[in-house]
């Protein structure tokens, strides 16, 4: 069970609910409301795929001094319930999305968008679909496309997801050997370690055939809204090129390099997030 007492600063609180969002899909939900009432405007958050909430657990604490959060587990984590028949695509997802945010009942430019990995792509992939405007986005390492090696499609495709137990130490070698920069940030591989320990393998299975399809190039020149894309240089996985790239074919985006992926699930990465913010607000 997640300690969610862990996530709040002090004088914060936290509520959990069951949400559905489709006849066949419902996911939880957990909203942090600060001490203090404050004019902030809310985050949705929505962290990467199968991302557990303890790897944001430094942030949340720093933003739930001054933000009301929307934290969503979208359909793909295991704290979902979802029928046999659904998919798992990003487009799913993003619908996902659109539906909680007007749920959530927000107001035009108080709230913000923010996600990261597979959950900011999501952000970008829903935006042609909102009825509010956000004040912002604020991305940690979307990804324009997930690169699913080719020679994984027939494994993922033809592995019963009950010997998953015995293909998961292959996956963690593979990203420690050939994804992830270990050296210079080997508490990434330990995050990504944990949530493939708990990952729900149905799920994974089902998700990984249409995102190794996804790319989100022809959606980024629509997007107007004010965009914080923040990125780690030594992160290879989120593939920094392609970062840079998507800032610069965004109408109105700011690229931000926190070098690390811990850096980028820090208390500096609330307090660069902070600064934006208030580029965007009056006094």
């Amino acid at each position: 069970m997640d300690n969610l007492y862990e996530c709040c600063a002090p004088g914060a609180s936290f509520k959990e609910e069951m949400i559905p969002v489709s006849n066949n899909v419902t996911v939880r939900i957990i909203t942090f409301t600060p001490g203090e009432k404050n004019n902030n405007p809310a985050i949705v958050f929505v962290a990467g795929w199968i991302s557990l909430i303890k790897g944001w657990q430094i942030v949340l604490r720093e933003m739930t001094k001054d933000f009301k959060i929307y934290y969503i587990e979208t359909r793909e984590k295991i704290s979902s319930i979802v029928n046999r028949k659904e998919q798992y695509s990003l487009e799913s997802i993003g619908r996902d999305m659109v539906t909680l945010i007007s749920h959530f009942n927000v107001d035009e430019k108080k709230y913000i968008l923010f996600g990261s990995s597979l959950g900011a792509t999501a952000i970008l992939d829903c935006c042609q679909y909102l009825e509010k405007n956000p004040l912002c986005l604020v991305l940690i390492g979307p990804n324009a496309v997930f690169t699913i090696p080719k020679w994984s499609i027939p494994v993922i495709f033809m592995f019963p997801p009950r010997l998953y137990l015995f293909l998961k130490p292959i996956i963690k070698w593979y990203l420690k050997t050939f994804y992830l920069d270990v050296e210079s940030d080997y508490a990434q591989y330990a995050k990504y370690c944990r949530a493939l320990d708990a990952a729900d393998p149905w799920k994974l299975k089902k998700a990984a055939l249409p995102l190794s399809k996804y790319e989100v190039w022809d959606l980024l020149e629509d997007i107007k809204y004010p965009t914080l894309i923040i990125g780690a240089s030594k992160d290879v996985m989120h593939i920094p090129e392609n970062l840079h790239i998507m800032t610069e074919m965004m109408i109105n985006a700011t690229y931000l390099d926190l070098e690390t992926n811990t850096l980028t699930h820090s208390k500096d990465m609330v307090k660069e997030m902070r600064k934006y913010i208030d580029q965007l607000t009056p006094p």
